[in-house]
């Protein structure tokens, strides 16, 4: 039983934590490392990581600078960048690429925000999925007779403990997130 709590326990950690992630890729007008975590570049017909490619270091609060390990690769990781959905325009000056971070306008917060809730609901369903996996596997054992239907019931109520936490976690990370968004 305890190995059960474990297992649903560390699935919803894996949420939370991909769920972290994905709030630092969102752009909310500061510049940090993160914005280009996700940016893939051909480089000699390989996609390859940005990060691989070069050192991305924060150079002010609305600049980040791209140096390449290989100077030959600024053009492509210029066009990576310029191809990516994230609305950035670099500035390659042949040793390096400086990457402006514009202001956002009202609409493009309030548009983020609304992107925010639809991530947000997106890992919400998937603690409840492990939610249901949990009280799935605990129904099992009480069909084979290993768990009496007391500690079924118990075993359920702490599963559904651990899901409050969790879906809680996730309001709290969000709603950080979307004050950040909205900050001017």
């Amino acid at each position: 039983m305890a190995s059960v709590l474990d297992d649903c326990k560390q699935q919803m950690e894996a949420t939370i934590t991909a769920l972290k992630r994905e709030m630092m890729r969102l752009r909310t007008g500061r510049a940090t490392t993160a914005l280009l975590d996700g940016i893939m570049v051909n480089y000699y017909g390989t996609k390859t990581p940005l990060n691989q490619l070069a050192t991305v270091t924060v150079a002010d609060p609305k600049l980040l600078v791209i140096q390449p390990f290989d100077k030959s690769a600024a053009h492509e990781i210029e066009r990576a960048i310029l191809q990516s959905d994230l609305g950035l325009t670099p500035i390659n000056d042949g040793k390096a690429i400086r990457v402006p971070i514009p202001e956002l306008t009202e609409e493009r917060r309030r548009e983020l925000v609304k992107h925010v809730r639809r991530v947000a609901e997106e890992y919400r369903v998937s603690v409840r999925n492990h939610r249901r996996d949990a009280n799935e596997f605990l129904k099992e054992m009480h069909k084979e007779k290993e768990l009496t239907e007391d500690e079924l019931a118990r075993e359920q109520a702490k599963v559904e403990q651990l899901t409050k936490e969790y879906i809680e976690k996730v309001d709290k990370i969000v709603k950080a997130k979307e004050q950040e968004v909205m900050e001017v």
